[in-house]
């Protein structure tokens, strides 16, 4: 009887204590936490921007790679991550899109991102797949026309 009273009171105390620090700030992605890299090769054509259109080595954990904005795309790809959302599923096959052109943009994109196989294609013919490169910029260089 005498270890529950003294490991409920140890207990009280330590959320006590948890609670006078404050909010845990959010944990890196899980791919930092097991030391995943992640790799993709992008390639990217048809922008409209000659600089953008071309295939892109991204590395991130750490970062490197040829891709223009390496930082800010593993940036964009560890928020995606921690809002546990995955950015290279393809659009719901049965999602109503605005029927809109966005131009002839393609982007193939394969490798691996938190220890998951990606092959992914994106095109920006319809408001869905526009809404779907668009999250992902600027792991995406260029799409915009």
């Amino acid at each position: 009887m005498l270890r529950l009273a003294a490991f409920a009171v140890t207990s009280a105390l330590a959320a006590s204590a948890a609670t006078a620090a404050g909010p845990l700030p959010p944990l890196p992605p899980l791919s930092r936490l097991l030391g995943a890299h992640d790799r993709l090769t992008i390639a990217v054509s048809a922008t409209g921007n000659p600089r953008a259109n071309g295939e892109y080595l991204l590395e991130c954990n750490p970062v490197g790679g040829n891709h223009p904005e390496a930082q800010a795309a593993c940036e964009r790809l560890d928020v995606l991550a921690q809002q546990d959302k995955d950015p290279f599923a393809p659009a719901a096959k049965r999602e109503i899109c605005t029927m809109q052109d966005g131009g002839p943009a393609t982007a193939h994109v394969t490798g691996t991102w938190q220890g998951h196989k990606v092959d992914a294609t994106f095109r920006r013919t319809n408001g869905c797949e526009i809404a779907r490169w668009n999250n992902l910029e600027p792991v995406l260089p260029g799409g915009r026309s």
